[in-house]
């Protein structure tokens, strides 16, 4: 593990961010947005409450919990491989996450 506080702290914002996303569940009758969080735009029944606030910080907060566990994977990867483990000889999973 070349950073396991960066783990940690990945890890650890999982859990407010589910329970963001569910709280906002119950407020105000729920998001009424869809899988997409959309916003139906031609009816005057647009959510502007506190609900799509809370799942739309939610989901940024899951964003940054995903950001750092990619930089804490790839700084694994680049830092804690053997000496003759060359890029040519790196697993597909390792490889294709080191990509993308």
């Amino acid at each position: 593990m070349a950073y396991p506080r960066m783990y940690y702290m990945s890890f650890s914002l999982l859990p407010p961010s589910l329970s963001l996303l569910l709280i906002s569940s119950f407020i105000y009758s729920g998001v009424r947005t869809g899988s997409t969080i959309y916003p139906p735009l031609p009816s005057n029944i647009f959510h502007s409450g506190a609900s799509i606030h809370l799942s739309i910080f939610s989901l940024h907060i899951a964003g940054m919990s995903s950001i750092l566990r990619a930089i804490y994977f790839i700084s694994t990867i680049i830092y804690m491989h053997h000496k003759n483990f060359t890029m040519h000889k790196i697993p597909l999973l390792l490889s294709s996450i080191l990509i993308t």
